[in-house]
């Protein structure tokens, strides 16, 4: 079913009497409520990719943490542990690396494992977060990773390695991280060019997927895994993780460098007694494949973009859903970073920020034909972009739009 919540009104601001109605919507408790922000339908959304018509806002030095965390007593809700987007460590920003959870009951659900997953879980009070050494990783049953960039994986050992003496080694149970397979053959750049032979890194297995990534970060720590199972009796890692590769159609993936983003529908991932997880490829090139995933529970469903530009397999995806979690680009803040002329190292990285990713001036429309209910902004690029600016997306969308913070709770369904 689609539920639609009333258009937002123009303007910055907000009755209390409409965020408490809002907040009934959506599952948030009233205090929460105050700090999510309406889908605007003022006219000025804001700048084009050209950044030609207004000047890109900075970042005010020192400028103060994001509103309080939203909250919910919702027993299954998406939980935003970390909502920067990019490797960058952005200057004046409070926001962690990428890293959603769903929390279905007692049990949560992984969506990429960015820098300071593993403390943000805690502070979320997922799993058993109160005594040492026994959570809080107890109660994840499964990592969900959109792709390899190093900002969604960059904790994904600290889950593994050091989540040994925080709940990962229960018996009879093996954590899955299901995530893209072997891409088959290096990326070429936007011109169509190659890495020189003499800079591929790992030239013998120069794409590995998810489970050859995990059996090689094994190998990587096997004097900490080794000392392990001598010291404490931990049992070998084979025993509490694996790596899972996502299966896909022999003829979307044949030929990687082709179209970056064939048309497919949904995928069946993963399915227990919680949640059913479906997947579809989104554009990312020159990553291959890269990932959306929607989870679908008794009470609701959510879908994850990923890092995308415009996808129509992710509009077929998320189609009804009650959220849609979707990453965004300022492109101000492109055009500002990367301004003509630019040489080719410069122009490569632009071409990737533009194409790669969705703009604040783009991201709505893909909420509103989706008849998604809430759109909840994450994967900020700029990580320190001003609130404000984000808050334009809701232009183009008339649900409920909210500026991802990191620890916001929201009830599914």
């Amino acid at each position: 079913m689609n539920h639609r919540l009333p258009p937002g009104t123009p303007g910055n601001g907000i009755s209390r009497r409409r965020a408490l109605g809002l907040a009934s919507a959506v599952g948030l408790t009233p205090l929460a409520a105050t700090a999510c922000s309406p889908a605007s339908q003022a006219s000025s959304a804001g700048a084009g990719a050209s950044g030609t018509t207004s000047s890109p806002p900075a970042a005010a030095p020192g400028r103060p943490p994001g509103r309080d965390p939203l909250t919910t007593d919702a027993q299954n809700r998406l939980v935003l542990l970390g909502t920067s987007g990019g490797p960058p460590w952005w200057n004046d920003s409070h926001r962690e690396g990428v890293s959603s959870a769903v929390a279905v009951g007692d049990r949560y659900y992984l969506v990429d494992a960015g820098d300071g997953v593993g403390k943000q879980i805690k502070k979320a009070k997922l799993g058993t977060w109160t005594p040492d050494m026994r959570g809080p990783l107890d109660a994840l049953v499964a990592v969900f990773l959109s792709h390899l960039h190093s900002d969604h994986i960059s904790d994904l050992y600290n889950l593994l390695g050091t989540g040994l003496q925080n709940g990962v080694a229960i018996p009879d149970r093996v954590l899955e991280i299901f995530g893209p397979g072997n891409r088959g053959a290096l990326p070429v750049s936007f011109r169509g060019e190659q890495i020189p032979a003499d800079q591929v890194v790992n030239p013998r297995n120069p794409t590995p997927g998810t489970r050859e990534t995990i059996e090689a970060m094994v190998k990587t720590f096997a004097t900490d895994f080794n000392d392990r199972i001598i010291d404490s009796g931990y049992p070998p890692p084979r025993d509490f993780f694996t790596g899972r590769d996502i299966a896909l159609p022999a003829e979307l993936v044949d030929d990687p460098n082709g179209d970056p983003h064939p048309r497919m529908s949904p995928v069946d991932v993963f399915e227990d007694d919680r949640v059913k997880v479906t997947a579809t490829l989104v554009q990312h090139a020159p990553v291959f494949p890269a990932f959306a995933f929607r989870f679908d529970t008794d009470t609701g469903s959510v879908t994850f973009s990923g890092d995308t530009g415009p996808s129509e397999n992710l509009v077929e995806l998320a189609t009804g859903s009650d959220i849609l979690v979707h990453e965004v680009i300022a492109a101000q803040w492109v055009a500002q970073r990367y301004p003509e002329p630019r040489d080719a190292a410069a122009e490569a990285e632009y071409q990737h920020l533009v194409g790669a990713h969705t703009t604040i001036e783009d991201v709505g429309d893909i909420a509103e034909r989706a008849g998604v209910r809430t759109l909840v902004l994450n994967h900020l690029v700029p990580g320190n972009w001003p609130v404000e600016e984000w808050e334009k997306a809701g232009a183009s969308f008339s649900g409920e739009l909210v500026v991802g913070e990191d620890l916001d709770a929201i009830a599914i369904g």
